[in-house]
């Protein structure tokens, strides 16, 4: 009994664990979920081999019952006989085996007095163990439930802690992309180009005044001939 009573009080404790507390308080929650699974698992076994120990029990007792129900139910069968044959061999004149019958009948009573006495002193002990069984049972079903559930939040978990990782990974590599900007370097090249676009330009503008300069430089000298040009016909006029 102290085996099953050390299952049964194990089993208890398990099932007043709160399993989200002990998530919010473990420094690894699916390191813990696991253990605890185990922990349900090897309960479990334990549990269905102390109940089918304990229901193998009770059906030998209840058996020990029947059968004792059974034999009372026969030696109250021979007391009669025994007392009708009794009474046929006295009114028949023949006392002595009557009376010999008579001894058979008290024995046979003896008998059936014993068997019920076995009945009444197990009927308590066959109650007490069904309702060990009973118990048992329950909890048993409770634990399956709660490992179930254990079971699904582990499940649960693991999804959620990849998922957690994952979208640690994308925030670490968008970090990253923040401190290395590749846009960066594209606006560095884009302003790199327009210098270079406002070099062209500026020697572009510069060509384009020399030429001006040059072209000014010849209608100086147009100017300069036609001065030489009207001073020559003033002179031969004169």
């Amino acid at each position: 009994m102290t085996k099953k009573q050390s299952i049964f009080g194990r089993i208890s404790q398990l099932l007043r664990a709160n399993i989200n507390d002990a998530i919010d308080s473990a420094e690894d929650p699916e390191k813990m979920l696991a253990q605890m699974e185990r922990d349900y698992k090897n309960s479990i076994a334990e549990a269905e081999s102390s109940i089918a120990e304990t229901i193998g029990n009770l059906r030998m007792m209840e058996e020990d019952a029947a059968a004792d129900k059974e034999a009372a139910q026969e030696w109250e069968n021979k007391a009669r006989n025994a007392s009708r044959k009794a009474d046929e061999l006295r009114a028949a004149g023949s006392t002595a085996e009557a009376d010999k019958f008579d001894n058979l009948v008290k024995v046979a009573l003896g008998k059936q007095l014993a068997a019920e006495k076995e009945i009444k002193a197990s009927a308590p002990t066959i109650q007490s163990q069904q309702e060990v069984v009973d118990k048992l049972k329950t909890a048993l079903n409770q634990m399956k439930t709660k490992l179930t559930e254990l079971q699904s939040k582990r499940s649960s978990l693991t999804a959620r802690a990849k998922t957690a990782q994952a979208q640690k990974q994308v925030n670490e590599a968008i970090g990253s992309v923040d401190i290395m900007d590749p846009l960066s370097e594209v606006n560095r090249f884009e302003e790199k180009v327009r210098r270079e676009e406002a070099k062209v330009r500026g020697q572009s503008e510069l060509s384009m005044s020399s030429l001006d300069q040059q072209f000014e430089s010849l209608d100086g000298l147009a100017d300069d001939a036609e001065i030489e040009a009207r001073m020559a016909a003033l002179k031969s006029g004169g």
